[in-house]
């Protein structure tokens, strides 16, 4: 498999499913998006937050800069939530221009980065970039379980759905 190609569609299927996620969660009225819903960062807003502050603010700047930006995993660094979308969104979009530019060495290589507990890590560098689309996936499937409990209707956001749309030629 070329890790070029894999982690490129990775990072479309992030996109597509982030965008579809915000739609869904843009309709709900302001109390439910903010209401504690015992999700680890407790709210869906409190969620967002941390994929904004996980998946861009952290591992990107690691993979991209190779430095390791310290910030609290649970900020809130984005308090308004159209602005808070915005974000993920173009965050999301920076993604496959950066997997392109990776040399086909890089993939069999490690990330060397500093914990958020001020140690240094070196990990392999494919297997760490696995871990920040499963990571993405995860908590967007705790905020489609919120909606779900709240009443709200939820995007079908399986990976399955994004490969069958593109395999349709249909812009997901």
């Amino acid at each position: 498999m070329n890790p070029t190609a894999h982690f490129s569609q990775l990072a479309r299927y992030n996109q597509w499913a982030t965008a579809r996620l915000l739609d869904a969660v843009a309709a709900l009225p302001e109390a439910d998006y903010r209401r504690d819903v015992a999700l680890f960062f407790r709210s869906i807003h409190g969620t967002l937050n941390h994929l904004l502050v996980g998946e861009h603010l952290l591992w990107f700047v690691r993979f991209s800069e190779g430095t390791s930006p310290r910030v609290a995993l649970d900020a809130e660094v984005e308090a308004d939530r159209k602005a808070l979308a915005l974000r993920l969104l173009e965050g999301a979009a920076r993604w496959a221009p950066l997997i392109a530019s990776f040399s086909q060495d890089r993939w069999s290589g490690t990330l060397d980065y500093t914990t958020m507990r001020g140690t240094a890590a070196s990990l392999p560098f494919a297997a760490t970039l696995a871990h920040v689309f499963n990571h993405g996936t995860h908590h967007r499937g705790q905020i489609t379980a919120a909606l779900t409990a709240l009443g709200q209707p939820c995007p079908e956001l399986d990976l399955v759905y994004f490969l069958q749309a593109e395999q349709a030629g249909v812009s997901p």
